[in-house]
């Protein structure tokens, strides 16, 4: 059986697909964006079965097959714990939430085999229309690895993301640094703006971590967060006034 994930989370994609070979199922590849999806589709044969996250970093994963016809079977891995995903399994359209625990991993897979002669196709627009309202779905939750381990940290954990050293960080409320692999142009559009701001190149802030707000040099602002002490946060010149209508 061949499989391919989709998921642009790397250290959970390479962890399903460790999962997923001592179940005997062969990765093919591993993709992370709609656009390499796009590509590899149109070079490549479908295979057996997709794992699928639904948010990417540039977008749903439903434009790839609203573009490209797919046949494969689909299981998707996804953060969204909405009611809606109830459906899904009143629908026999299996998912698994992160992080994926191996016994729901074996069970999907066990599904997937027992009816893989049936080769029913899902019903991919029904599936959006139940978790895609007509306002953006924001990311919700991050994979960190720790070691061998993932842990799953939610964006009400978060103060603030910055960038060090090539490096995205996420800074959490117990005053805790973990590596991300997202840029901080790409979380831009990930995140809900109601509830983060971009402050400077560096610096990406969450507006309930903000526990202090000083006049500074140039017409600029210094926000004091409640656990980050690290470097100082200025909000650039030509971001304040953005900054303050945000806030205000």
């Amino acid at each position: 059986m061949k499989a391919i994930i989709i998921e642009d989370e790397k250290p959970a994609a390479r962890l399903l697909s460790r999962k997923l070979e001592k179940l005997n199922i062969q990765v093919g590849e591993i993709l992370h964006s709609v656009e390499e999806s796009l590509h590899w589709f149109t070079h490549n044969p479908a295979p057996d079965l997709i794992f699928l996250d639904i948010q990417l970093s540039d977008g749903l994963s439903f434009e790839i097959f609203e573009q490209i016809p797919v046949k494969s079977a689909i299981i998707f891995t996804t953060a969204y714990d909405q009611y809606a995903l109830r459906a899904f399994k009143l629908n026999s359209i299996d998912y698994l939430l992160k992080p994926i625990d191996d016994k729901e991993l074996t069970q999907a897979v066990e599904k997937f085999r027992e009816r893989e002669s049936q080769k029913s196709m899902v019903d991919l627009q029904w599936i959006k229309s139940l978790l895609v309202s007509e306002e953006k779905l924001y990311k919700e939750r991050f994979s960190v690895k720790i070691g061998q381990q993932l842990k799953i940290v939610t964006t009400s954990e978060i103060e603030c993301f910055f960038s060090e050293n090539k490096g995205t960080y996420i800074h959490t409320i117990e005053n805790r640094n973990y590596l991300i692999d997202s840029t901080l142009e790409q979380l831009e559009t990930e995140l809900d703006p109601k509830e983060f701001f971009r402050v400077s190149r560096k610096f990406i802030v969450g507006l309930r971590a903000i526990k202090e707000i000083q006049v500074y040099s140039n017409s600029r602002l210094k926000l004091i967060l409640n656990t980050y002490k690290e470097d100082e946060i200025i909000v650039s010149r030509e971001r304040v006034a953005d900054f303050k209508n945000w806030i205000g």
